[in-house]
């Protein structure tokens, strides 16, 4: 029909567009990411034949026979260094999380002599790469004949300069001065006032700076690398390096290397799927407090 109108296309609002470029630049973002995490897991369900000769997202028929032959490798030497990991990055984590915390809350809520430089020394710890530190830990460790042992590995990331800024950033914003006079005007002691009102309010604080340690930790390579010798202590991602460095003489250890990375991240993800309820229930709470 001659007085049909074509209907014309909507055009974006003003607040549209401007959303438009950060959603595709995001989504540009978790495609470079996701695609590597994609790829390990297909990988990790071919065999060693399909691994070299067919697509590679296409999904393969291998994955419960790598599995089998992960777990049974070395007479479980994948559960000794998952266990070492769990060992190095939960312990590890917790305990930096603690003194993080005691040092964060001391430098926002007491005076005390040398308190700002001291602070600005922590920070420049945060601007120091961990490889420069490498070495003199290692010689340190050396001196203290703790070379090749666990502690060796542990005692390096008790001491986080970052954990330690965030805890009195987040001891500053949560726990407010009147609280804490209020409770000495009480009769609490310093340590009760620490334990029943610092702690309680500094909570979501310690669960991000024991999720961003226990990362750090989880896939710490150059430190093990460097303090360790022996293969039963090494951590997960150290012990799946080895398997990759023999896999050049023996190309069956591919697919175990490939499904014990995928394996790998099974803890990580289910860690931040348990320690994201306490971030909710941070938020939910804040909500009814106002």
């Amino acid at each position: 029909m001659s007085g049909a109108t074509t209907p014309r296309r909507p055009r974006l609002l003003p607040h549209q567009r401007a959303r438009l470029l950060p959603t595709v630049v995001l989504l540009i973002g978790a495609f470079y990411a996701l695609v590597p995490v994609a790829w390990i897991v297909v990988a990790a369900t071919k065999s060693n034949a399909e691994l070299f000769s067919t697509f590679t997202f296409r999904p393969g028929s291998g994955l419960f026979d790598n599995l089998g032959d992960l777990f049974a490798y070395g007479d479980g030497q994948f559960v000794r260094w998952a266990a070492n990991s769990l060992l190095y990055a939960g312990l590890g984590a917790l305990l930096c999380t603690v003194i993080s915390t005691m040092a964060g809350y001391a430098f926002a809520k007491y005076e005390f002599p040398g308190r700002t430089g001291l602070f600005y020394a922590v920070l420049a710890g945060v601007l120091l790469p961990g490889m420069t530190l490498a070495i003199p830990q290692y010689l340190i460790m050396t001196k203290t004949d703790l070379v090749g042992s666990y502690w060796s590995v542990l005692l390096p990331g008790l001491i986080s300069p970052f954990g330690i800024y965030l805890a009195r950033v987040y001891a500053d914003a949560s726990v407010p001065d009147s609280t804490i006079e209020s409770a000495r005007l009480d009769g609490a002691s310093e340590y009760r006032v620490l334990t029943s009102i610092g702690l309680p309010m500094m909570f979501p604080g310690m669960v991000t700076i024991f999720m961003l340690q226990f990362v750090g930790s989880w896939n710490n390579f150059l430190l093990p690398f460097i303090m360790l010798s022996d293969e039963d202590r090494y951590p997960i991602n150290l012990g799946l390096y080895t398997l990759l460095a023999k896999g050049s003489g023996e190309p069956a250890l591919y697919g175990i290397a490939i499904v014990g990375t995928a394996v790998s991240v099974v803890p990580l993800i289910c860690l931040l799927l348990f320690l994201q309820r306490f971030w909710r229930l941070d938020m939910i709470s804040g909500g009814l407090k106002g």
